[in-house]
C-alpha cells in the first residue's frame, strides 16, 4: 500500500491493523505523541499498561473491518478490538465536548510508528503494584489530571 496521499500532497498516511488483517486502517493526520495509560483496564487489556496515539476521529479511515467490533468498557468509553486475533486497536469516550469527535489508536498496532514518542503516563495512581515506572523524563498525571513531580 502507498504511504503518501493520492492528492500528492507528500503527507505521509500512516497504516495499522490487527494480527490478523481483518482490521485495518489508514490516518490521514500525524498522530499526536504517545501517553502511556496506567489504568487497570489497559492494564488488563494491554497485559501491561496501555500505549496510545490520539487524533480527531475524521482522521481515521477503516479500510477493512470485517472483524471489528466494540466494548462498553466502561460508561463513559468503548474499546474497540479484532472478534478474530483480539488484538485492541481503538478507544473512544462515548460523550465528547466540542464539535471534532477524537479517537486514540493502540501505539503498537500502527505498522510503522517511527517518528512518535512517549510524551506522557497517565492514570499513574492506578499502575500495578508489580512494577515501577522508571525515570524516563516524560509528563506523568493522576487519574485526575494532576501532575506529579
Amino acid at each position: 500500500m502507498d504511504d503518501l496521499k493520492a492528492s500528492g500532497e507528500g503527507e505521509r498516511v500512516w497504516t495499522g491493523g490487527c494480527l490478523c488483517g481483518g482490521v485495518r486502517y489508514a490516518i490521514d493526520t500525524r498522530p499526536e505523541p504517545i501517553s502511556f495509560c496506567h489504568c487497570s483496564q489497559c492494564r488488563r487489556q494491554h497485559s501491561h499498561v496501555g500505549a496510545y496515539t490520539g487524533l480527531p476521529r475524521a482522521a481515521l479511515r477503516l479500510l477493512t473491518d470485517s472483524t471489528l467490533t466494540w466494548y462498553a468498557s466502561s460508561e463513559r468509553a468503548r474499546r474497540g478490538f479484532c472478534a478474530r486475533c483480539g488484538a485492541g486497536l481503538f478507544w473512544e469516550a462515548l460523550e465528547q465536548a466540542g464539535a471534532e469527535r477524537r479517537i486514540t489508536v493502540t501505539a503498537g498496532s500502527l505498522d510503522d510508528p517511527s517518528g512518535l514518542r512517549v510524551d506522557r503516563h497517565i492514570f499513574v495512581d492506578h499502575k500495578g503494584a508489580y512494577y515501577d515506572i522508571g525515570d524516563d523524563g516524560v509528563e506523568r498525571r493522576t487519574s485526575t489530571g494532576e501532575v506529579v513531580e
